[in-house]
């Protein structure tokens, strides 16, 4: 018996579409996550792209429980010493900075820390309406078990 080890050329990509509209930061960011890395899928490797390109519309009608609106941050930095500034998800939702960084970045620590983490936030879409300009791909509608 032999070991199937699944080739680039063998993997499928699709698309697929979630809509965000009163869900959980985190459980949403989990989901999307195992749909990046190809998780469900049965040819699922861990050192390959095996995922699909996700589209998550209504960004920012996410809900947050708890006191994650003023515990929870996000990072970044400026690139000088001393530079590290944080803002807290509730200042998201009222200052200039878009909800879809939020889902990103929620996302972007469900990942593994590696090479390919940078590939798989490139197939993540996030938008805050209801609008978005992959009507082409014609991803397909995925409820998440939440």
């Amino acid at each position: 018996m032999k070991t199937f080890i699944p080739k680039p050329a063998d993997n499928k990509q699709d698309w697929v579409l979630i809509d965000a509209k009163g869900l959980v930061l985190g459980r949403l960011a989990s989901q999307v996550a195992d749909l990046l890395r190809g998780k469900k899928k049965p040819t699922f490797t861990p050192n390959m792209d095996m995922g699909d390109f996700v589209v998550v519309i209504n960004a920012s009608s996410i809900k947050l429980t708890g006191q994650k609106a003023t515990d929870k941050f996000l990072y970044r930095h400026t690139g000088y010493p001393g530079g590290l500034r944080k803002t807290a998800f509730g200042e998201l939702r009222e200052n200039k900075f878009p909800l879809d960084d939020m889902v990103h970045a929620a996302v972007k620590c469900m990942l593994p820390r590696n090479k390919l983490r940078k590939i798989f936030l490139r197939k993540l879409k996030v938008y805050p309406g209801a609008e978005h300009p992959h009507t082409a791909q014609q991803p397909k509608p995925v409820t998440l078990a939440i």
